[in-house]
């Protein structure tokens, strides 16, 4: 089968497209034939060996443990362990291999028990290739802010995978919702149903005299203390990223401890809350987030679309920052 492989850690051009064999699921595993996948911060990530920790989880000079990248896909069921019986040869399917990765393939092998949901005859592929990192995000911080009708939230990175979900999700569970993005995307944030879109590149939102109950900084930019003049008392800080990709030394342990201090001196003042870490699923979410898809009530925002042999152009263009909602990969 084709895949794209990095073998050294560097930039987009590692990944280099291989034919290697076919994978073999095991007795609880579902072998599925890639159509979709996406690029996604933890496969930058892992690409660049960025934090440079994550040489500790994948080979300290060279990648070992993961050389195929890609966390999340959409397509068919191609054959069944012994043991799998969620799912039946030719269901389509979607869903995350986790820090497994492998999505940058053909095929790949995922266990049964995974983040794992049948997609609609009426969903595409490409629609729903997205929803397990950005949607479950999205999902997770907004359920543990305990979000209701009526609420002000304000979503920093509203143009972003996590971003474009956050929006839309916040204003189904009836929040008054203010995007905070840059200039070029004042009028996608809009679109996707937010009240009101502030342009960081022309004021600071936390100028402005408003309060939110719920600040959700997407993409670690936000900075803490400046969100908590802004965040109504007892209201909830949450914080899907305090680490931005190349982060040097400085800001690296800046995004690591302002947030944890902060949280030491929100819980002793009864300031609010602050709630970060990575994001888990529960079952049921993704049927949750597919069936919002199917009925019109939630919108996947694809920028740009490219084939599995231009992984490396996809790369390079999430590199550049510019990236709106998700990148998605064409497989099959």
């Amino acid at each position: 089968m084709k895949a794209a492989v990095y073998r050294r850690y560097g930039p987009p051009g590692v990944l280099q497209i291989e034919d290697i064999a076919k994978p073999v699921p095991n007795d609880d595993e579902v072998l599925i034939r890639v159509h979709a996948t996406t690029v996604c911060a933890g496969d930058v990530r892992f690409r660049r060996a960025d934090p440079f920790f994550l040489r500790l989880l994948n080979g300290i000079r060279r990648p070992k443990r993961i050389r195929i990248l890609g966390m999340e896909f959409a397509g068919t069921v191609e054959k069944v362990g012994t043991r799998a019986t969620r799912f039946a040869e030719g269901d389509r399917v979607f869903g995350s291999t986790g820090f497994r990765f492998g999505a940058y393939a053909e095929y790949v092998c995922v266990p049964e028990s995974n983040l794992l949901a049948k997609v609609p005859d009426t969903v595409t592929f490409e629609m729903v290739a997205a929803i397990p990192f950005g949607g479950i995000s999205a999902l997770h911080f907004l359920t543990q802010g305990k979000i209701r009708p009526g609420q002000s939230v304000l979503i920093y990175g509203a143009s972003g995978s996590v971003g474009t979900f956050a929006v839309q999700l916040a204003k189904h569970f009836g929040a008054h919702v203010t995007g905070v993005c840059s200039t070029t995307n004042l009028e996608l944030v809009k679109s996707l149903g937010a009240d009101k879109v502030v342009d960081y590149t022309r004021s600071d939102f936390s100028s402005g005299g408003c309060i939110y109950d719920i600040i959700f900084d997407t993409v670690g930019y936000s900075g803490f203390w400046r969100s908590m003049k802004s965040l109504r008392r007892g209201g909830c800080y949450l914080l899907a990223s305090s680490v931005p990709a190349g982060a040097g030394i400085f800001s690296l342990m800046s995004g690591l401890l302002s947030p944890t201090m902060g949280a030491i001196w929100t819980s002793l003042t009864g300031a609010g809350r602050v709630i970060g870490g990575v994001a888990r699923s529960k079952p049921g979410d993704l049927t949750f987030l597919v069936a919002l898809v199917e009925s019109g009530q939630l919108k996947t925002v694809i920028d740009r679309r490219y084939s599995l042999d231009e992984i490396a152009l996809a790369h390079r263009y999430v590199e550049t920052g510019r990236k709106k909602g998700n990148v998605v990969i064409a497989v099959a």
